[in-house]
């Protein structure tokens, strides 16, 4: 029976379409590195391909007799510790990805991207599919390594690969495996939170996003992408709302973005510790509002 396959089913939104697929009756094959656990998707059935995606090898072996492809494996760090590890995974690994699913021969491959590959929008603003890419000069690995990662998917697609890319704005929701995408919430529950900058996030629930790659696998168009996105909010109401539900006060002080990147760059140098990175900051002091139109009208997206 033909495979679908899923790359890095430890992960958060990996985990949720790993279910979503399963409860479809897809016979599901995971490519998972070594010593990732599965607990969380232990009760679905599955069969279990260990490798890395930057081990071309370890995809060849995982794309053999697969139908369909789910590529949502990808590093979302921001230390600067791990920049080129981002970008060895996210642009390397999709490489090998694309091009084995060409050598494979594959109906169709869903990719995983991020609206951070589209870029922020103007302040006050959203951005749709339309947009070019705006991030380069920030200077943020994982959003640059998003965006050329991308790039090599729609690459594919213009030589012939029957891909379509989805890409979900900020994910959180329930049953994450890591802690990392609700990490946010987490801080401000615990008031780890001592400043904020003046930018903006689009959320999403995890759930509809999983759903969403479904609803691209079959109404997406080849060489198309799709933003999943969910409610857009300031980085001010998002914590007051956080808050408010967690019964904690809020960040109180909200902080220019370039003084914050300059103490934490002074920090770093000195060697004393700092709640964030700068690419953190440079980050948070962007608009990531987005909207779902096309998504919506083509796929029958409908998030909560």
């Amino acid at each position: 029976m033909p495979k679908t396959l899923v790359t890095g089913a430890s992960g958060f939104i990996e985990s949720h379409l790993a279910r979503a697929l399963a409860q479809r009756g897809d016979d599901l094959r995971l490519l998972v590195r070594r010593g990732s656990s599965l607990d969380h998707v232990e009760d679905l059935e599955f069969e279990r391909v260990t490798g890395d995606i930057t081990d071309r090898r370890a995809v060849r072996r995982a794309m053999k007799g697969a139908e369909r492809v789910f590529h949502v494996a990808g590093s979302t760090s921001m230390r600067s510790k791990d920049r080129e590890r981002v970008f060895e995974v996210n642009v390397g690994g999709t490489r090998n990805v694309v091009e084995e699913a060409m050598r494979a021969e594959v109906e169709q491959v869903i990719h995983t991207s991020s609206a951070g590959a589209i870029g922020p929008a103007r302040p006050g603003g959203t951005a749709d599919e339309a947009q070019a890419f705006t991030a380069g000069h920030l200077g943020i690995a994982y959003v640059n390594s998003k965006h050329e990662s991308e790039v090599e998917a729609l690459r594919a697609a213009a030589r012939g690969l029957p891909l379509v890319v989805v890409n979900p704005t900020f994910v959180l929701g329930p049953e994450d495996p890591s802690g990392t995408s609700n990490a946010l919430v987490k801080r401000v529950m615990l008031r780890q939170i001592p400043f904020y900058v003046d930018g903006a996030l689009n959320i999403v629930d995890v759930r509809d996003v999983a759903q969403g790659h479904l609803l691209a696998a079959q109404k997406g168009k080849a060489g198309e992408r799709y933003i999943l996105g969910g409610r857009n909010f300031t980085l001010s109401r998002l914590f007051a709302d956080i808050a408010r539900i967690a019964g904690v006060p809020a960040p109180p002080i909200k902080v220019p973005a370039n003084l914050t990147i300059a103490v934490v760059a002074l920090a770093r140098r000195g060697g004393l510790p700092a709640p964030v990175t700068e690419d953190e900051v440079r980050s948070g002091s962007q608009w990531w509002t987005y909207r779902s139109s096309k998504a919506k009208k083509e796929l029958g997206f409908r998030p909560r």
